[in-house]
């Protein structure tokens, strides 16, 4: 699969430029095939410590660059990234398992991010502070300093620049370890992209590695914000790390999301939109629909159509743009959504669909007759698992959706909006969605997760004002016997 713009980075990592990494090599391999694809270079510390010193120097300069000129740079990252969409959306399916819509959506948005973050760096960050003794008194915002990203392999470039692009646009150098399993399509092409966009060298380095090593990022003292996307128990982990050495820690965590679907709609738009909410790539996203609330009244008739949804699916090989269903990531999470559903039924669940996978590609599945300790419905499964639970009450619904340890998002389907609304207020999650699945994102919108969905501050927007500066307060006073 090696074409011209990959021969820079083949078995290498980005440290201001191409080079040998210190940890050796991996290869890259497609999981629809098992097919290796072409092979990175691996971090080991001597990297990391070269980055960070690269990072300092690097952003020391850059944030003396006025505004309007990081911008600038920030919108041609975004024009180089969408003139090069074809070849990234091709690694995204690839290396990543994802379908030809699923790769083009994080595509599109990473492009989108990329503009939204040439908007932030020319935003007001100062605010005049009212006094009474005269003096001029006012907050203004500074970078942070040198980030530090770890990000997964589900939506690896969406998550990477969501944290990189605004990071970089207010002034910050960003270190980036992407997950191995997608070094190319979360780093290597992001690193190529902000090469040929002209990126001042140190301000990005993209260093691919394991565990190991990303504990050495977030502990290292030469990073003051952690941008970590993953597990809550890795989160947990990380936040305690970067707590070490005082670096703030932005946490994007796991989530179970409910989806509560009141009488009054139509069973047919509902079933679709908890099918996406539940299959769409896989299941693997932090927001997918976990758990489906279903008003006893309508539950059978939601349940066979949404089966039928997902048996209607088409699986295969994502390079098919008629394929609907991708390969889970690898061996190990596969084994993990069928181990849970493999328990689920176990314990008493009733399996109406799927619960059968051939190599890497399972098959989506609906779980009936679960209660609040299946284990399919209590944990994040990370897979095209929809467990439906029926409801009497809204009362029931509302103790149903806050009894988990997430709080990521939530999906509310109802005829009434007003009374979709007063429900949300009632269940704490990051997001709320009314008459839509739980799956969504903006550039421009404060994402973020409450409970053990997680911690820090949010991402999008504003919000990123927040994340990746520092607020510092200035006095101003006539100097003494001036006049």
């Amino acid at each position: 699969m090696t074409s011209p713009s990959t021969q820079n980075w083949s078995n290498k990592v980005y440290l201001g430029n191409w080079r040998a990494g210190s940890g050796g090599v991996q290869d890259v391999v497609e999981p629809a095939t098992g097919q290796t694809l072409d092979t990175v270079g691996l971090s080991g510390v001597e990297d990391l410590d070269m980055a960070v010193d690269l990072a300092r120097t690097a952003q020391s300069q850059w944030a003396l660059v006025p505004q309007e000129d990081r911008a600038a740079m920030m919108r041609h990252v975004g024009e180089t990234l969408r003139a090069a969409k074809d070849e990234v959306v091709t690694w995204l399916i690839r290396e990543g398992g994802g379908t030809h819509e699923k790769a083009e959506f994080e595509t599109d948005l990473a492009i989108r991010e990329c503009f939204a973050a040439a908007a932030l760096a020319i935003h007001s960050t100062g605010d005049v502070i009212s006094t009474d003794s005269g003096e001029l008194t006012y907050s203004v915002r500074i970078p942070a300093g040198v980030l530090g990203v770890i990000t997964p392999f589900n939506a690896p470039l969406q998550l990477a620049v969501h944290s990189i692009a605004p990071a970089i646009a207010l002034g910050n150098a960003a270190i980036l370890k992407p997950d191995p399993r997608a070094a190319v399509s979360g780093g290597m092409m992001l690193a190529m992209i902000c090469e040929q966009a002209g990126l001042p060298a140190g301000l990005l380095s993209v260093l691919p590695g394991g565990a190991e090593f990303g504990e050495a990022l977030v502990a290292h003292p030469g990073i003051d914000v952690i941008s970590f996307t993953g597990s809550t128990r890795a989160g947990k982990a990380v936040g305690q790390a970067a707590a070490s050495h005082l670096a703030k820690a932005h946490l994007e965590l796991g989530g179970n999301s409910a989806l509560i679907v009141l009488p009054g709609v139509d069973i047919d738009w509902a079933a679709h939109l908890g099918a996406r909410g539940s299959f769409f790539h896989q299941g693997q996203i932090c927001m997918a629909t976990g758990r489906h609330l279903v008003h006893e009244s309508i539950i059978d008739a939601y349940v066979a159509r949404l089966a039928q949804i997902g048996e209607s699916l088409l699986i295969g090989d994502p390079t098919n743009q008629e394929v609907q269903i991708g390969p889970i990531i690898d061996e190990r999470q596969r084994d993990r959504v069928d181990s849970l559903v493999t328990q689920s039924v176990a314990a008493g669940a009733t399996l109406v669909s799927g619960g059968t996978f051939e190599g890497l590609f399972y098959r989506p599945t609906v779980l009936t007759d679960v209660g609040p300790t299946t284990p399919a419905y209590t944990e994040e499964v990370f897979g095209p698992v929809a467990c439906v639970r029926s409801f009497a009450t809204e009362e029931e619904a509302i103790a149903m959706a806050c009894d988990s340890e997430y709080g990521l998002t939530l999906g509310i389907l109802t005829p009434d909006i007003a009374r979709g609304l007063a429900l949300a207020e009632q269940i704490p999650t990051g997001a709320v969605h009314i008459n839509d699945q739980t799956i969504a994102d903006s550039p421009l919108a404060p994402m973020g997760g409450v409970r053990a969905s997680g911690s820090g501050s949010h991402f999008g927007g504003t919000a990123n004002l927040d994340a990746f500066t520092e607020t510092r307060w200035v006095t101003v006073k006539s100097a003494h016997g001036a006049g």
